[in-house]
């Protein structure tokens, strides 16, 4: 059975960034984790790159496009019941800031609203990914211009990460970047 193409976040600009980023990133011994695989067209990239790669999301049209590349994907909600760890972690979360009187109530609305900052999902990855990560482990974040970069950059120093701009691109106005996420290991923590 097909999956509904209205339904998946279609490859865009924002996903070929990503995708080019990860390639660039990725290590043929890595255990690759990309969360909200949409279309699974970053994933799918990436097999036979890495000695594992798994896809989430939590659309199950998405769950069934990823399946389609022959991504192992698994329906959950970011990262939750997911043990790791992760070498390498992709995010192209939701980053559209958005009104509530702006949200259409399907399905693609996961991959697009971000909350009225436009950072409400990215909220929670930052507060959860570290439970997922290696160690030595790196994450690669798409964010938009329009979800506050810097912001962005806070959330996750706070939590004791380096966070590098690795790629940047601007589209119609709105400039894209890959955020390259570590753990801070000279951090200091009481």
């Amino acid at each position: 059975m097909e999956y509904e193409h209205d339904q998946v976040y279609q490859p865009r600009e924002d996903t070929f960034l990503l995708r080019d980023a990860a390639l660039r990133e990725v290590r043929l011994e890595d255990c690759v984790l990309e969360v909200g695989c949409g279309s699974g067209t970053v994933a799918a990239a990436l097999t036979g790159e890495a000695r594992v790669v798994v896809a989430t999301d939590i659309n199950p049209h998405a769950v069934r496009a990823g399946r389609e590349q022959g991504v192992e994907t698994v329906r959950t909600d970011l990262f939750a019941g997911l043990c790791g760890p992760f070498d390498l972690v992709l995010f192209n979360p939701p980053y559209l800031p958005t009104l509530p009187e702006e949200r259409i109530d399907d399905w693609l609305e996961y991959a697009l609203d971000g909350g009225l900052s436009g950072r409400e999902t990215i909220e929670r990855f930052a507060a959860g990914v570290g439970r997922v990560l290696a160690p030595s482990g790196r994450v690669l974040l798409l964010v938009s211009s329009l979800t506050g970069p810097d912001e962005v950059r806070r959330l996750f120093a706070d939590r004791g990460y380096t966070v590098l701009l690795v790629a940047t691109e601007v589209i119609e106005g709105e400039e894209l970047l890959v955020l390259r996420i570590t753990r801070d290991l000279c951090a200091c923590r009481a």
